[in-house]
């Protein structure tokens, strides 16, 4: 059930890509208006998620995934029947707001549901899987529901599959009241993170239209390090502090965060970067992208639900997730040598069965980040871990789009075709991704500790 319903608004992330220009289209959006569509949920999504994960732990995290089903839910209605783009926009950041509310909460609710660690690293696969595979699910279900129906299905699906997952939560999840608002209910300290969150994520989504070095994104930049810096330095002096700074002593807890960052950096813009070279060198069609995805989902789903737990209960979850990491640092490697006209079947395909490494790496990852957070701070480490997620799709996106274009434009101007000099773009920040999952793996080497078994 939870699981169903973390699918459900990890698939709204990625099903509304492949719709948008059926959106532009239909709504009259602007060029630059339209990555707001992604953006306005993105933004609400990753700035609400550590607030919402502390409340969960102060007024009960049934309470507070029921509240943010049910949003989510009535908000994808909204979207489903916006006839002009501001209000299809604040659909899409009611959204964020209704699935930030239901997903802080969720590993929280796992980890103190299931506490034999052999039923825990099942449920944390199964949880895993919604976000490994939904991604790429949600290319292919938005490709086909647009083809078939309309770009406005895409949203009316959520209606029944939240309904029934409000039912079925409502019945099976035990009521817990939480801490107490007494417990650590910091007003400035969710100002500030909250605005510090939102800020730099806006930050880094304006990235792509404004550059590195514009006075918007320095200033704004700045803004939004000085706020989550007096979050920290308010942590650290309130009687009720929202994020108790001892979570961030836990080396696994802290260095599960720093290795997602890094990994979902890379492994969001592979979604991203496959998917454009899939329709821009190679000239599929939005439903034809999705389906040519999909192996990458299949793998990821069979990895994560089938053998993850067993490896982790067997070898321990730090060596899984190192192996993982070896298999991702391989899979970008061999994609930076794409050719222009690479065939699917025999230089694409091969390497998508590598994503193995993200059905390994992402369980045993949670669990590792999960295994140091106290009973009454894990929906405040749920929030971590899934704030530390978003970041990481942001900033990952940002910085290795910009590189990919920055590139192309310079192999056009050297004469280059247009497929050659995207195919070059990309190039490069799928070695740069590689990069990234060479540091992640340093990280988890370093830091990282297996926890005891009990």
């Amino acid at each position: 059930m939870i699981a169903s319903g973390t699918l459900m608004t990890i698939l709204d992330g990625s099903i509304v890509t492949v719709a948008m220009p059926a959106i532009q289209r239909d709504l009259g959006f602007s060029a630059a208006g339209l990555s707001w569509v992604v953006n306005a949920y993105l933004l609400a999504f990753g700035s609400l998620l550590l607030l919402a994960g502390r409340l969960g732990d102060l007024f009960g995290r049934r309470r507070m995934f029921l509240a943010g089903t049910a949003v989510f839910t009535g908000a994808s209605v909204l979207a489903g029947v916006a006839g002009s783009p501001a209000v299809l926009i604040a659909a899409r950041f009611l959204q964020g707001v209704g699935s930030a509310a239901a997903t802080a909460v969720a590993l929280g609710i796992l980890v103190t549901l299931f506490v034999e660690p052999r039923e825990r690293a099942r449920a944390i696969a199964v949880f895993s899987f919604t976000g490994a595979a939904g991604a790429s699910l949600g290319q292919v279900l938005g490709g086909v529901l647009t083809d078939a129906l309309s770009w406005h299905w895409i949203f009316f699906i959520n209606l029944p599959i939240g309904l029934v997952a409000l039912a079925v939560a409502r019945s099976v999840l035990p009521v817990d009241r939480g801490l107490g608002r007494a417990a650590g209910a910091d007003v400035l300290g969710a100002l500030l993170v909250t605005a510090g969150l939102g800020l730099g994520l806006h930050t880094v989504v304006s990235v792509e239209s404004r550059g590195w070095t514009s006075p918007a994104t320095l200033g704004f930049g700045g803004l939004a390090v000085l706020l989550l810096a007096g979050f920290v330095a308010r942590q650290a002096t309130a009687a009720t502090p929202l994020m108790p700074l001892r979570i961030l002593r836990s080396r696994n807890v802290a260095g599960a965060n720093l290795v997602q960052l890094l990994m979902v950096a890379a492994c969001f813009a592979f979604q991203i970067l496959v998917a454009l070279y899939l329709q821009q060198v190679r000239g599929y069609g939005a439903a034809e992208t999705g389906l040519a995805m999909l192996p990458a989902a299949v793998t990821i789903g069979a990895v994560s639900l089938g053998i993850s737990a067993r490896l982790n209960a067997r070898y321990g979850e730090r060596n899984v997730l190192l192996a993982g990491l070896v298999l991702l640092a391989a899979l970008f490697g061999l994609l930076a040598r794409l050719p222009v006209h690479a065939d699917y079947v025999t230089d694409l395909l091969p390497v998508l069965l590598l994503t193995a490494g993200f059905g390994l790496a992402l369980p045993a990852l949670t669990g590792l980040g999960m295994s140091g957070a106290r009973a009454d701070d894990a929906g405040l480490a749920s929030g971590l871990f899934n704030t530390t997620q978003q970041l990481g799709m942001a900033i990952g996106i940002a910085v290795l789009a910009t590189l990919a274009a920055g590139r192309t434009g310079e192999l056009l101007a050297g004469g280059a075709s247009q497929p050659a000099a995207l195919t070059g773009g990309f190039r490069l920040a799928l070695v740069v991704a590689a990069g990234l999952l060479v540091a992640a793996f340093a990280v988890a080497c370093t830091v990282l500790r297996q926890p005891a078994r009990h």
